[in-house]
């Protein structure tokens, strides 16, 4: 077997985490199929990789469907974001369930009295993102015979360089997708063009739409587009500020409108954002507390889901302690949502700009013995020790590469009651738990799957680990 080569009728037996899907040919070879595997179809696939120990193949054709798989609603459109629509729901929550199982199957000795905890779903599945990100640009092929200069929606799983129109955001509620339409219509008429990332020139790049789920709804506009272009000018501005104001009046809940400068070669959203229209930020309501959100926050993109996942973890901490360590902070929500518990604070975080932002949230919601600390984890942690303090309660919220090394081994010289890991990726956290774990200092009592993403692979995890003479 070779590159390209055809493999037929090939059944699709499961979907590992991280999307992809598996299969077995006949001589027992492993083959791993990228983008849009379904369980139980049977497809033609072509090889894209032969690997010793495996193949990597992509679909070409469905032979026939899972026998579970759903129709979709004509206006609905499968994107890099929501890869799982036709797959019902529950079968979804099914499949993430059963890969954190089988994610921890290399600690079953460590685990036998733990308890796995059915996985919690998102209160929202449709319309459910708080964050979205569209872009501009063009689709020219020869080979297609297809000269598109004008496109906007997103871009297709693995194909960067092509942007598919958008008709209808399932991920977006209705506000969300009208706004988008009013844009749409209006970049088409303007008569800039789409930025070209291959020469760096041209004008419309990416629309960033933010909106809070509290009572308000507030939304956030953040145009994000090349200001070097040779034909961008006062007047042109000035056409932008009078279709914000449009847009404001059509839509009330826009309560921000930005214009980003980006003039970088990368396609990325990033660069001078300059208010347009209305407030600096907009804010959002969780568990009964404010946070504000500005361009560059980081903010959970599932609200309601958010408030699950943080229900969760104030349910298993203790109820009172005197030092809580929230490390990889961000803008310390979990640290200011479990404030009231504690007589002191320290949330950790490396990025300067999420340290302020937990800062002025911390202030907006009148608690005062919260220490935002901007370092990074694994430098804290040594220091921090050495002062002589005490922490009652640890809580991590890694990144995807999880803990690093170097925090996973301080983390347990603190010997702290109780220990609650937040994962964004199951198997960089049981990489973790198997260091953690290693001392048998340590109990993991619970494990919590809750999903925040539906419709796509990502899975959070929620882990108790208690001090034996704790519990």
């Amino acid at each position: 077997m070779k590159k390209n080569d055809i493999l037929t009728s090939i059944p699709v037996e499961k979907l590992v985490y991280g999307g992809s899907g598996m299969a077995t040919l006949p001589d027992g070879i492993k083959v791993i199929i990228k983008w849009g595997a379904i369980p139980e179809s049977i497809v033609d696939l072509r090889i894209l990789k032969v690997k010793k120990h495996y193949i990597e193949a992509q679909i070409v054709r469905v032979v026939k469907p899972a026998p579970f798989e759903q129709t979709l609603p004509e206006h609905w459109q499968i994107y890099g974001w929501c890869k799982w629509l036709q797959i019902p729901y529950e079968k979804q929550l099914a499949i993430k369930e059963w890969q954190i199982r089988e994610a921890f199957h290399p600690l079953k000795h460590a685990i036998e009295g733990t308890i796995f905890h059915p996985i919690t779903p998102s209160p929202e599945t449709i319309g459910y993102r708080n964050k979205l990100e569209f872009s501009w640009g063009k689709y020219i092929s020869d080979r297609e015979n297809i000269h598109d200069e004008f496109r906007f929606g997103f871009h297709l799983p693995g194909q960067y360089d092509r942007i598919e129109n958008c008709r209808y955001c399932v991920l977006g509620d209705e506000s969300v997708n009208a706004i988008f339409r009013d844009i749409d219509i209006f970049s088409r008429k303007s008569w800039l063009p789409t930025y070209d990332p291959r020469t760096g020139i041209w004008f419309w790049r990416h629309l960033v739409v933010r909106k809070s789920h509290g009572e308000n709804g507030e939304i956030m506009l953040i145009f994000s587009v090349n200001t070097n272009y040779e034909l961008w000018n006062t007047a042109e501005r000035e056409k932008i500020e009078q279709y914000a104001i449009h847009l404001r009046e059509s839509f009330p809940h826009i309560a921000s409108v930005y214009l980003l400068e980006n003039t970088g070669r990368a396609d990325i959203v990033t660069g001078n954002p300059l208010l347009l229209l209305g407030n600096p930020s907009i804010r959002e309501t969780l568990l009964g507390k404010t946070f504000e959100i500005q361009p560059w926050s980081f903010f959970q993109t599932n609200s309601r889901g958010a408030e699950v996942l943080y229900s969760i973890i104030a349910d298993i901490c203790p109820r009172e302690g005197k030092l809580l360590l929230d490390l990889y902070a961000g803008t310390g929500t979990i640290g200011i949502l479990l404030a009231e518990r504690f007589e002191k604070v320290y949330s950790v975080e490396l990025v300067a700009s999420a340290t302020h932002d937990g800062e002025k949230n911390a202030s907006i919601n009148g608690i005062s013995h919260i220490a935002f600390v901007n370092e990074k984890t694994e430098d804290f942690l040594p220091k921090f020790l050495a002062s002589g303090e005490h922490a009652d309660v640890l809580i991590v919220d890694p990144p995807r590469d999880g803990l690093h090394p170097k925090a996973s081994k301080t983390l347990l010289e603190f010997h702290p009651q109780t220990l609650i890991y937040v994962s964004c990726n199951p198997a960089s956290l049981v990489r973790d738990l198997t260091i953690l774990l290693e001392s048998w200092e340590y109990t993991l009592t619970d494990v919590f799957p809750v999903d925040m993403f539906p419709h796509t692979h990502h899975i959070e995890t929620v882990v108790r680990l208690e001090r034996h003479d704790a519990i």
